[in-house]
């Protein structure tokens, strides 16, 4: 039975939905865990949502917290000097968790590789604008 037109935009909508729920769920758990950051989270949820969901896109773009990180990015690609230490300074923790856990050193330089590669996207944003 072939897909037809109005299955496949059903189908495609329920990706990005799924994608918007998924990123949402990782950027909440960031909050609270080191390990995760939480702006490219919101960022990516709120793009999924902008092709499944324009109830949840425009919940996040006018939520209280996470709107000015997503009016940020849209206009700017930017990412807030604020967010970017706090993403720094998890990560850095999250590191040196790792490392007082008494991870295997294989492990840890996997960790180290990853984060050094997410803090340089991270920090290599603009600031935004200029008030």
């Amino acid at each position: 039975m072939p897909f037809t037109p109005s299955s496949r935009r059903t189908m495609l909508r329920g990706f990005w939905l799924l994608l918007g729920w998924c990123a949402l769920a990782l950027g909440a758990i960031g909050v609270v865990l080191p390990v995760l950051p939480t702006t490219p989270f919101v960022i990516l949820a709120a793009f999924g949502f902008s092709k499944g969901s324009p109830r949840m896109h425009s919940y996040l773009e006018n939520h209280r917290t996470f709107g000015p990180m997503i009016a940020d990015w849209r206009m700017h690609g930017a990412i807030a000097p604020r967010y970017k230490a706090i993403a720094v300074i998890m990560m850095t923790a999250a590191l040196s968790g790792s490392i007082i856990a008494g991870l295997r050193p294989q492990l840890i330089a996997i960790q180290a590789l990853c984060m050094i590669g997410a803090a340089t996207y991270v920090l290599s944003r603009p600031n935004g604008p200029r008030n």
